[in-house]
């Protein structure tokens, strides 16, 4: 059991249900509070204290007007009470504060470095989008680059940076090919395409 009035490491998992609704309550009372239209993306770290009752600290993304930023929220909660209120919630910084546990790579267990990472992440899914739009800019190809798979993807995390080496499988027409690109994104959130090669 939590020493009283510490702050640790929720131990409900990031995913989790109960930490899911808890930062969604404290977006939708955040837009009650201040008539804002903030929309619930992802948890992205939860710790908690243990008061009369508990304190939640959430790290939340949420995405207002298009762009996504990061929050501050405190929910204390008193399950006995049925009890649960907003205690604070404030802006926190843009999206993302990008860090290697985003990509499921632990920091302690490895040495900087490139590590593979989850195709489906969706850091990943940026990188791959964002590499694509800038091969279509710079082609003059009549036919559209589709984005079939994301075949593999490796991430090697700097401080507040990242970069991502896919291996893209494309169609473009009737053609499928296979691209190889490097993808930075700064520590502004933003994407840039560094290199993009054909992968035979």
């Amino acid at each position: 059991m939590a020493t009283l009035g510490g702050v640790h490491d929720s131990e409900a998992s990031q995913n989790n249900v109960e930490i899911d609704s808890l930062a969604r309550f404290a977006v939708e009372e955040h837009n009650k509070k201040e008539n804002a239209m903030l929309e619930f993306a992802r948890v992205v770290k939860a710790k908690e204290q243990v008061v009369s009752g508990t304190m939640h600290h959430l790290t939340i993304e949420a995405i207002e007007a298009g762009k996504k930023n990061i929050y501050e929220a405190k929910v204390w909660v008193k399950p006995w009470l049925n009890f649960m209120e907003l205690k604070e919630f404030k802006h926190a910084g843009d999206v993302p504060v990008f860090t290697s546990s985003d990509l499921g790579v632990l920091k302690d267990g490895h040495g900087p470095g490139w590590q593979s990472v989850p195709v489906h992440d969706p850091s990943v899914q940026d990188a791959a989008n964002h590499a694509l739009k800038s091969i279509q800019q710079s082609s003059n190809s009549l036919f559209p680059y589709n984005l079939q798979e994301i075949v593999h993807a490796n991430a090697e995390v700097e401080d507040d940076s990242a970069k991502f080496d896919l291996l893209l499988k494309v169609k473009r027409g009737s053609a499928e090919e296979k691209l190889k690109v490097v993808v930075h994104k700064n520590s502004e959130g933003t994407y840039h395409l560094n290199r993009m090669e054909p992968h035979l």
